[in-house]
């Protein structure tokens, strides 16, 4: 992967079977589980527990809900074999202890192996690169489908 994700890396990092437009938990772990589960189903994540392990090992270190009402639950772990987002969104806004205070209404999960750091640095900043425009968050809250997700985060990607 290059030194930032692109378009085309959108597809295989989060197809539409990995975007949720249900209303997720309204509590952060259980809406991480949410998120895993998500992965899981589609055959993302082979240890669900390890995986699960390493998210809320990251949490404890510091939140990762990053102003905005964007949250981004991340972890490097083993317990998946390539890298996977997932994506939900919240109407009521869950308490990740964001810095600046105000409830995540985005969230997007990133795993990746244990060895895939370079990886997991690129999908993050460019995640959070993309969110910084108001318009993305505005079009992923008014998103209709799990494809209206995915073009809005290639259009922000490209």
């Amino acid at each position: 992967m290059a030194a930032t994700i692109d378009r085309d890396d959108i597809e295989t990092l989060i197809p539409t079977e990995q975007i949720s437009l249900a209303e997720p938990p309204s509590e952060k772990e259980a809406c991480i589980e949410f998120l895993l589960d998500q992965l899981v189903e589609v055959g993302r994540v082979d240890d669900r527990d390890a995986a699960l392990e390493a998210l809320l090992a990251r949490e404890e270190e510091t939140t990762t809900g990053v102003g905005m009402g964007i949250g981004i639950p991340h972890a490097k772990t083993d317990g998946v074999t390539r890298p996977s987002v997932a994506f939900t969104r919240s109407e009521s806004g869950i308490d990740f202890g964001a810095m600046d205070d105000e409830p995540v209404t985005l969230i997007f999960m990133i795993l990746v192996p244990e060895e895939g750091a370079d990886d997991h640095l690129d999908i993050l900043s460019s995640l959070s690169r993309a969110l910084m425009h108001e318009e993305v968050r505005d079009d992923l809250h008014a998103a209709e489908t799990p494809a209206d997700v995915q073009q809005t985060l290639k259009g922000a990607v490209a």
